[in-house]
Formats: C-alpha cells, structure tokens, sequence
C-alpha cells in the first residue's frame, strides 16, 4: 500500500512537512522525507530526558536530588522557571517533568549541566541514532538568534530566516523524523532505558500541556496521545505516540517549516495532527 500524499496535505497549510510514523509493534511504517536532518529545537529534551534517566539507573546521579535554580541561570522562554522571577528548589526529576510538560528551557539547561552534552550524544550513538545531535544548550540557541538577526525572536522578518545558525542543521541540535519515532519506540519498548524509568518517561510525555498540533488529529477521550512539540521562527514539530484502546501503539514525529515568519499560524499547528492522524490511519489499515 503506498504512503498517503503528505505533500499535498502540508502544501494547502502553507507548510513543508517531512514526517514518519510506525507501529511500535509490528515494525509497519509510513514517511515522507523520514530521513531529512531537522532542527530539534525543544524536541532535543527528548534524548536529554532519555540519558538523563539512564544515569539515574545507574546511579550516576540521584533524580531526587534537592536543587536549587537561582534567578541568575533563567534562560529565556515563556514557561516554567524561565518564566519565574526568585530562585527555586526542586528534585532534578521535577525539573525534567517542567522540562517535557511545558517545555521549560532553564530546567532543561540545569538538567543538561547535571548529565553532560558528550554523555547525551554517546548515548545516541550507542543506539545507532547518528543522525541525531546535540550541540547546543537552551542558552546558547537563544543567543546565536540574538547574534544571528541583531533582535532575537520573535521580532522577525524574512532576510533574518537565512542567517539563523539556530535553523541549520548543520550548526544546531539536530535529528531525523525516523530516528525520532526510533527513540520513542525505545522508550515504549522499555528499551530505552529501565522498564521502571521508560513508564516514567511515558507518564511525563503523557503530561504534556500542548493540545494544539499532534493531540489536535486525536479529539477521543479513548485514544492518548504523549508528545513533545519543538518551535522556532518557521518551524514547528512534535513527535509523540498516539495509543489506542485496541492496545495500538504508533510513534509519530512531524516537521514543519512555514513560509511565513508570523507567530501564530493556526493552519501549521494543526496540519501536525492532521498528518500524524492521516499517518496513523494507514498504518491500522
């Protein structure tokens, strides 16, 4: 059976997409441009939460370690800590919980101290995902932006687009549609790290705020969807897994660079979830 015209689809939402999706079970697919490098943008706290968790099973380091945030390392963002004016203590496994859920850049810079940008990618290259690269931390993205267009995000225009290091694969944190729905399908397989810290993990991707791009192609009380979204000037994404009551399980991963530097742009958010549900729907036939 051939793939669905996933091009058309992002075409008339002003978009081009590049998306892959499998069963977690049997191995069936469905892509389109599975293999390009993209821009994680927030999606790289997926492997940050994944070598993060292995360290904790192996003692590396205690997830319910007391630490203090101070005001002082806040990393710009609208959301938790970044969003937050005093400093702050909490376990480090609370501040990954803030890093996933709302996408909180300052615990995932924190987070990311603790366990080591090298340690990070050795785990990625450990489990063949070569084509997935962590090079910069929260802090350091935001500031190539403000050096790259002179003003930062997300005051943009559409020269400011082609001189972000932060949208180069070449120069930024970087993975594959596939290798996303890859690292997903470890963690639902409990093989991305212990079975007790894989449940963890995919309780906290449960959690996630966001109903607006992969959970909008869900709408059922019966049907959960876990995730976690990734924005930047032009570009919005999320991969997740989408679960059924019939006990189907299917790791999607959607990218997605608009035309246009607007922020909000309903039509991209949304083309996610249609794309992962036209995705999904293939693969159960």
């Amino acid at each position: 059976m051939s793939d669905p015209d996933y091009a058309s689809l992002f075409r008339m939402a002003g978009v081009t997409g590049w998306l892959h999706a499998c069963d977690i079970d049997s191995g069936r697919q469905s892509g389109h441009g599975a293999d390009e490098p993209m821009p994680l943008a927030s999606v790289y706290k997926l492997p940050l939460l994944v070598e993060f968790c292995r360290q904790a099973d192996a003692g590396r380091l205690d997830a319910t370690a007391p630490t203090t945030v101070t005001s002082g390392q806040r990393v710009s963002g609208p959301t938790g800590l970044s969003a937050m004016l005093d400093d702050v203590t909490m376990s480090l496994r609370d501040l990954a919980y803030l890093m996933m859920a709302v996408s909180d850049n300052t615990s995932a810079d924190v987070l990311l101290d603790r366990v080591g940008m090298d340690n990070v990618n050795a785990m990625l290259d450990a489990f063949g995902l070569d084509g997935t690269r962590m090079l910069q931390s929260g802090r350091d993205l935001y500031e190539t932006m403000e050096l790259d267009t002179g003003h930062g995000w997300p005051y943009l225009d559409p020269d400011d687009i082609s001189r972000m290091r932060a949208l180069d694969p070449a120069h930024t944190n970087r993975g594959t549609p596939r290798e996303m729905t890859r690292l997903l399908s470890m963690i639902w397989r409990d093989e991305a790290a212990s079975p007790q810290s894989c449940s963890w993990m995919r309780g906290v991707l449960n959690m996630q705020v966001w109903p607006h791009r992969l959970a909008s192609g869900f709408p059922y009380d019966d049907v959960e969807v876990g995730g976690k979204t990734g924005s930047l000037p032009t570009l919005r994404t999320e991969v997740g897994v989408v679960e059924y009551p019939d006990g189907g399980r299917y790791a999607v991963a959607v990218f997605t660079r608009s035309f246009s530097t607007a922020v909000i742009q309903p039509r991209a958010d949304a083309v996610i979830g249609t794309a992962a549900r036209m995705a999904v729907d293939h693969l159960r036939r």
